[in-house]
């Protein structure tokens, strides 16, 4: 007799995580609508009151449109919100997505870096001024990503614009997942310290020369990513 097919510990994560899959790989493609509820569950091996679980967190993370007595209507990716990244970074497309982000990082940190430059630069120079050192610890390029994010962290908070910490505080998981690969090249950090060293020389000489600093260590980590892709 075959053996019944083990139940998940999670079943509405399981349910979303598979559900998530088949919109991903085109199972579901943008603009067509999902089986009928009792049918989806099924295949899912769910009830339906975990399915409907499962929906809503899609349909809150802006994956699916769920209309009252109506189907469920699958919606592109990019009509979703900040939220939809970190489930394409689970799935995939994390790789593609780093140039994007350093892109992003490029246009938008050197101004929060001269704001914090002109305001009180003294928290975030203070952070620059010990970066993570070389050594043989596999965790590195976790540990170099977690004070890279908070060097990004303190400029956005130091920049005085309410709404710079929760931008950035949209890519916080999609940033550890994707640090961990940049940093896994040991050229990468020692340029990354050479980026550390110049901003926190720059920020004492003011707005204009934390800016031109951070925009030119900014486009430097892209090309760097293009130049020796892991």
């Amino acid at each position: 007799m075959t053996a019944p097919t083990p139940v998940p510990l999670r079943p509405a994560l399981h349910a979303e995580d598979t559900l998530l899959a088949r919109l991903l790989d085109g199972t579901y493609p943008p603009g067509s609508t999902l089986p009928a509820e009792r049918e989806l569950a099924a295949s899912l091996g769910v009830t339906r009151p975990t399915l409907r679980e499962a929906l809503q967190r899609l349909g809150r993370d802006g994956l699916l449109e769920i209309r009252q007595g109506k189907p469920t209507r699958v919606l592109h990716p990019h009509e979703g919100g900040l939220r939809v990244l970190a489930h394409l970074s689970r799935h995939g497309e994390l790789g593609r997505m780093v140039p994007d982000l350093l892109d992003l990082r490029a246009a938008l940190l050197p101004h929060w870096v001269a704001q914090t430059a002109d305001r009180d630069p003294r928290a975030l120079r203070e952070h620059l001024a010990s970066p993570p050192a070389e050594s043989d610890d596999p965790n590195l390029p976790q540990t170099f990503a977690a004070f890279d994010w908070a060097f990004q962290t303190l400029a956005a908070q130091g920049s005085g614009n309410a709404l710079a910490p929760l931008l950035l505080g949209a890519f916080a998981e999609v940033y550890a997942r994707a640090g961990a690969i940049y940093f896994s090249d040991a050229h990468r950090r020692d340029r990354s310290r050479e980026h550390y060293r110049a901003l926190h020389a720059a920020l004492p000489l003011g707005p204009a020369a934390a800016e031109q600093v951070a925009r030119s260590t900014s486009l430097d980590s892209l090309q760097l990513w293009e130049a020796r892709r892991v």
